[in-house]
């Protein structure tokens, strides 16, 4: 098998990707709360994971990436697809108690579980003084832009379980990171990982979903359906395949750290799209996270 050429820093093509898959994960939570007012969570995000995986499918039968190949890698997958399925499961259920603002500051602590138990298992991953540095001036940034949020209580009953969830989604993201780079997971294409991802919450979600007694229909609107597709093919086929494909090339704490711009879009998304008012918060936030990210992504000199 050959070997995967690894780079230790980001350059120009990895930082342009992974800013515009940030900034459609900022749009997506948009997405699955909108469409959630017509489809029920989990059954959301079964039709969203069948999908998904077909197209992935057809995308490897197009390109000749074998998914089936017996290479050892199948204990490892399902671990990785459990953590993947479980965090969708927490996004989904957490956005019904909680708003897609608040879920998402605590869905992006993913950074510091990436941070603080990767390089415990892989020294080249290991962070610099300057980087830690980095990683809590940008997540400070995040906390300051959803500081005014924080001091008013929130008139959703049953708020706090949302955070909750937003938490553990958040955690289970990290350790997925932390599967994918300390396992066999690591030596197959990006598009094996993903498989593995998306097949077993396929397969998860809907039992879940029969469980917690949800209806099924697919008598939507257009818009609920168009949520849906976008959530399908730009979000679960095309940036997680972009992710997934970055992790065999570039440093993941220094990827992870990134991922804080998502929330900080999520924010202009709002001020955009729904006239919310460009407040000091956010302005603070974009310098934050700017600065928080040039520190991170530093070469060693």
């Amino acid at each position: 098998m050959t070997a995967v050429q690894r780079k230790d820093h980001l350059d120009t093509f990895a930082i342009t990707l992974l800013v515009a898959c940030c900034a459609f994960w900022g749009f997506q939570q948009i997405l699955i709360k909108f469409a959630s007012r017509e489809i029920p969570p989990l059954w959301q995000a079964s039709i969203r994971m069948w999908g998904a995986t077909a197209l992935l499918w057809l995308w490897c039968q197009y390109r000749g990436v074998p998914l089936f190949k017996r290479d050892g890698t199948l204990w490892g997958g399902l671990l990785v697809g459990l953590l993947f399925a479980g965090e969708f499961c927490f996004i989904y259920l957490g956005l019904q108690h909680t708003s897609a603002s608040r879920l998402t500051v605590f869905l992006y602590t993913s950074p510091f579980w990436v941070a603080l138990l990767l390089p415990r298992f892989v020294a080249a991953e290991k962070l610099r003084r300057i980087q830690w540095v980095g990683l809590c001036v940008a997540f400070g940034a995040v906390a300051v832009a959803f500081s005014e949020g924080f001091m008013h209580s929130s008139p959703v009953a049953g708020q706090w379980m949302g955070d909750a969830m937003g938490l553990a989604a958040g955690m289970l993201w990290g350790l997925t990171t932390l599967a994918i780079r300390t396992t066999k997971i690591a030596t197959v294409s990006a598009e094996k990982s993903l498989f593995y991802q998306l097949g077993v919450t396929a397969a998860v979600t809907p039992l879940l979903s029969i469980a917690l007694g949800e209806t099924w229909s697919l008598n939507y609107s257009a818009l609920a359906w168009g949520s849906i597709f976008l959530q399908t093919a730009v979000g679960a086929f095309a940036s997680y395949l972009a992710w997934m494909w970055m992790l065999r090339h570039y440093p993941a704490t220094q990827m992870a750290t990134f991922t804080f711009l998502t929330p900080v879009f999520a924010l202009v998304f709002g001020v955009v799209l729904l006239s919310e008012p460009l407040t000091l918060q956010l302005v603070l936030a974009l310098l934050g996270v700017a600065a928080g990210i040039v520190l991170v992504s530093r070469k060693k000199g």
